[in-house]
Formats: structure tokens, C-alpha cells, sequence
């Protein structure tokens, strides 16, 4: 009898347990999981890519890194000047007699010596050029992005097309290091952006392979960023 009432004792334990765990996993089910925030539409990365990427040679998933030129503000977080932005490239096609070269690059990370923060921001088709004597003078008050010690609240330094800036080319050769920047972003040339249903961002281009190199200042963002005047 007693051994009978061990048996009986641990099918009654071994239901409760049973039970408790299927009660558990039911309210984990039912409760939503937290969404990830979204970035603001008009909150700009500048940052200068730590390896060459070219359109058709660099393949689709390769792992890549950017370096941000100036601290950004992320929803009341500073992701600083030096943060290290990490992705990888989801589009990559050279250019044929038919179709335009593709590129696209999509980051999901920042990390900092004393931090790090998730985001998702993607290659866009805009770029910091080389600063001219009138982006040099500080005299307006509106500092070089290169030499900013504040951090960036997003949608870009107000100014135009600066019409003497060079010309984005298929070449490797671009724009000076971030310190020389312009205050001005402007867009790459010859080089269409067209934005899917789920915000990812191709750049395409009808007149050369797409190659971004180490020394322009390329701007990520979560959305469409708006033109300067002119």
C-alpha cells in the first residue's frame, strides 16, 4: 500500500509540475514582446566606411564596418564620435549592358568603448564633400561636421548642393578625410536611391559600378532625408 502510494503521489506531482509549465509558457505567449524603437526618419549617421565596398565584387552578406565622424543624439542617448557601426551588404550587382549597377548596405549595430546600442539605418545615396574656403569659416557659427564636439540631433546641416564639389566616380579616389569635410552633405552623382516597403535603400547607377571607399564621409539613415534649398 505504501508503495502504491508513492506511485500515486508522484503522478499527481508530476501533473502539477506538468501543469504549472504549460500555464507558464501560455501567459509568455500572450504577452507581446517590446518593438524595437524606430529611428526618426531625418536622424543622419556620417561615417567613413573602414573597408572598400564595390558594386559586383563585394558579395551579398559580406560583413562590414563604418566609423561615425561626429556623436549623434539616438532618443536621448549620445552614440559618440568614434562609435563603430557594424552590418552588412544585402544588394551587390555590377553593371551590364542592361541593367544599373545595385548596392546596398544595411547597419544594425553601435558599439563604443562604454556602450552599445541596436539600430538600423541604411546607406544612402548622400555624402559629405571636401570642405571649400567658404565651408572652412566658421564665422556663421555653424561648426565642420568633422570637428563637431556636440552631438547631432539629426537631419543633416541646412545648406545646398555645393556646385564645385567633385563629382562621386566608379574610381576609389574620393573626398579628403572627415576632418575636411564640408557642412554641407550633398548627393552622389549619377546615382539613383529608390526606398522598398520595408525602408531598405538601393542605390543604383546607370554610368559605372557603385564603389565607396575609405576616406568619404557616406551619411546612413533610418529614412528619406530631406534636400537643401537650390
Amino acid at each position: 500500500m505504501i508503495a502504491v502510494g508513492h506511485a500515486v503521489l508522484k503522478v499527481v506531482l508530476g501533473s502539477a509540475v506538468l501543469l504549472s509549465q504549460v500555464l507558464l509558457n501560455q501567459v509568455s505567449l500572450g504577452q507581446p514582446t517590446p518593438a524595437a524603437r524606430s529611428l526618426p526618419a531625418g536622424l543622419e549617421f556620417p561615417v567613413i566606411m573602414r573597408q572598400k565596398v564595390a558594386a559586383g565584387k563585394t558579395p551579398v552578406g559580406t560583413k562590414v564596418q563604418a566609423k561615425l565622424v561626429v556623436a549623434t543624439l539616438v532618443g536621448g542617448a549620445v552614440v559618440p564620435q568614434g562609435a563603430i557601426l557594424s552590418g552588412e551588404v544585402t544588394e551587390s550587382m555590377a553593371k551590364s549592358a542592361t541593367d544599373p549597377s545595385r548596392l546596398a548596405i544595411r547597419m544594425d549595430s553601435a558599439q563604443w568603448t562604454n556602450g552599445s546600442a541596436p539600430i538600423k539605418v541604411f546607406l544612402t545615396a548622400w555624402y559629405y564633400p571636401v570642405a571649400t574656403p567658404a565651408d572652412q569659416d566658421l564665422s556663421s557659427g555653424l561648426p565642420d561636421a568633422g570637428n563637431n564636439p556636440k552631438p547631432r540631433m539629426g537631419g543633416g546641416y541646412p545648406g545646398q548642393r555645393n556646385p564645385t564639389s567633385p563629382p562621386l566616380s566608379g574610381s576609389d579616389t574620393g573626398p579628403a578625410p572627415a576632418s575636411n569635410i564640408s557642412k554641407h552633405r550633398v548627393l552622389m552623382k549619377n546615382v539613383d536611391s529608390t526606398r522598398n516597403s520595408d525602408g531598405a535603400v538601393t542605390l543604383t547607377s546607370k554610368r559605372f559600378n557603385i564603389k565607396l571607399d575609405k576616406q568619404t564621409t557616406y551619411v546612413l539613415a533610418a529614412g528619406d532625408l530631406a534636400r537643401g534649398p537650390g
